[in-house]
């Protein structure tokens, strides 16, 4: 199977190499307009991608997160683990931030109890809605998110919620 998967690759290369021959299609031309395009793309990509970098760590480093969890903390009482909320608030804005909280569980709780459990489970059913949309729809100039923001949020929403009655009803507390 290793084998396999290092000649995926190549043979690959090959078989696109191939069928464009076969096609009549000048390759090397065709590849050189494909890098542009996608250098191009990343190029444009670019500001929005600084842009929401700078916002996260905005985010992170303004001490809103310490009072917030401090208010869920009582709020929802010690059946629901505390440390989870960060990591559970942050997913939607920053991926790379997300799972340095899911890190810090893993060390702190191990990767086999229920909050390990529940930050794993979270990490695979939430997705980074405001990068998606900030990237995806900035880079094409699309202004109007309203809708696509909401479904994003209310899907994490649903993602979050879900995973700790899957973990729940699977591994318990």
């Amino acid at each position: 199977m290793t084998t396999f998967s290092l000649l995926l690759i190549p043979l690959m290369i090959i078989g696109i190499i191939l069928y464009g021959m076969a096609k009549r299609v000048d390759i090397y031309s065709s590849f050189i307009k494909g890098a542009k395009d996608g250098i191009d793309s990343a190029i444009s990509i670019f500001p929005f991608t600084v842009a929401m970098v700078f916002a996260v760590n905005i985010f992170l480093h303004s001490g809103i997160l310490d009072a917030l969890f401090g208010f869920v903390a009582e709020a929802l009482g010690p059946n629901i683990p505390v440390s989870i909320f960060p990591m559970a608030l942050l997913r939607p804005i920053s991926g790379s931030a997300s799972q340095v909280i899911m890190t810090d569980i893993f060390q702190n709780f191990g990767t086999d109890s229920f909050v390990g459990r529940f930050a794993s489970t979270l990490q695979g059913s939430t997705d980074t809605t405001f990068y998606v949309i900030t990237l995806y729809f900035g880079s094409v100039g699309i202004k109007k998110i309203r809708y696509a923001l909401k479904a994003g949020l209310f899907a994490d929403f649903v993602g979050i919620v879900m995973s700790f009655i899957v973990v729940y009803l699977i591994f318990g507390i």
